[in-house]
């Protein structure tokens, strides 16, 4: 996977107001929500304007608004998401990427854009930055909204600078310290196969890719697998210099699982043995409380907004988390990532 190449640049700070209209008068930028930075609105000020061609020309202009607020919901364009949602992340970014080293159900629609996940519709998908126990993940996350939820289904969003910087220093410290542990255990049930997580039925070439890419393999039996791998929890912005909370150990954690899920799966397995789970780098656990003030933080950060036809929303992947509400009735949401980065070019220390 080619890297994005990296380029620092002074930016105006978070929270500064934006012009009205922009200089080519065809689109309006403002705040969602007044007083409320995530995300930023963009919106065509005549009928008919092209989401792919106004892009396309104006790329610098999106990059910087997406590096000081974080995420940019495109609303009211010209747009057939199905079949140009992929030439879009194109003008944006370096192209789609595809989806490896998967820990979520997706089903590929075209090329390298899929479902954003096939989750069961009833429960909800917590916040994180994607694939950040990667040892490359993409910068940019984008979402199309094909079919609106009748209710429910919105994608929650937030500024995980926010977070880094709300969250105590000692606890915060101890994980730029001990960095954490993402633990996945395959074959016994529950979650992805290790064949559909890693794209491939192959044990040797399985093996190699985590070899390449720091995961500790071990094979519990002919089909049952252990994996490990420790990440940082703490990232700076390759562009913006900004200290971000980037990482998956709440989203894996069983305790952030609802009180039934966690009971029925403490009921079968040990922690280590669980499908999912995160400790401190050492193996150590993460204390209750600390699982606590992580989702506390995060749920303060929070900003929801109603899916409309025709809705893109782009993200910077490590300035920004986001999720999936519960919904009823038919939701299709495209997502594609885009421009990957690596923690060689992000470490905070």
């Amino acid at each position: 996977m080619q890297k994005t190449k990296i380029v620092r640049k002074e930016l105006p700070a978070r929270g500064t107001r934006e012009a009205a209209v922009s200089s080519d008068a065809l689109v309006q930028i403002r705040p969602l929500r007044e007083g409320e930075p995530l995300p930023l609105l963009i919106t065509p000020t005549v009928a008919g304007v092209s989401l792919v061609e106004w892009a396309a020309s104006h790329r610098d202009l999106i990059q910087s608004h997406l590096h000081t607020h974080g995420g940019i919901l495109f609303r009211g364009f010209a747009v057939d998401l199905l079949q140009e949602f992929e030439t879009f992340i194109a003008a944006v970014s370096n192209g789609a990427l595809t989806y490896e080293e998967r820990s979520s159900p997706r089903s590929q629609v075209r090329g390298n854009i899929y479902t954003s996940t096939d989750h069961p519709a009833s429960q909800s998908i917590f916040l994180h930055n994607e694939q950040s126990y990667n040892l490359s993940f993409p910068l940019r996350i984008l979402f199309a909204c094909v079919t609106a939820a009748q209710s429910g289904g919105a994608t929650p969003i937030a500024d995980v600078r926010a977070i880094y910087q709300r969250l105590d220093p000692a606890i915060r410290q101890k994980f730029i310290e001990k960095q954490y542990m993402y633990v996945r255990n395959f074959g016994d049930g529950f979650g992805l196969s290790w064949q559909e997580a890693f794209q491939t039925d192959d044990k040797a070439r399985l093996e190699e890719y985590c070899r390449t890419n720091g995961i500790d393999v071990e094979w519990k039996g002919e089909n049952r697998l252990r994996t490990r791998q420790i990440r940082p929890a703490v990232a700076r912005h390759p562009v913006t210099g900004e200290l971000a909370w980037f990482n998956h150990a709440t989203f894996f954690h069983i305790s952030t699982l609802d009180a039934a899920t966690q009971t029925a799966l403490r009921a079968a397995f040990d922690d280590e043995d669980l499908p999912n789970n995160t400790f401190y780098g050492d193996g150590t656990p993460i204390e209750p409380e600390v699982m606590e003030t992580l989702r506390s933080l995060y749920e303060e950060a929070t900003v929801r907004f109603t899916w409309q036809v025709g809705d893109v929303l782009m993200l910077d992947n490590m300035l920004t988390a986001h999720a999936r509400d519960p919904f009823v009735g038919p939701r299709k949401i495209l997502t594609g990532m885009a421009d990957p980065c690596s923690w060689e070019d992000v470490r905070s220390v």
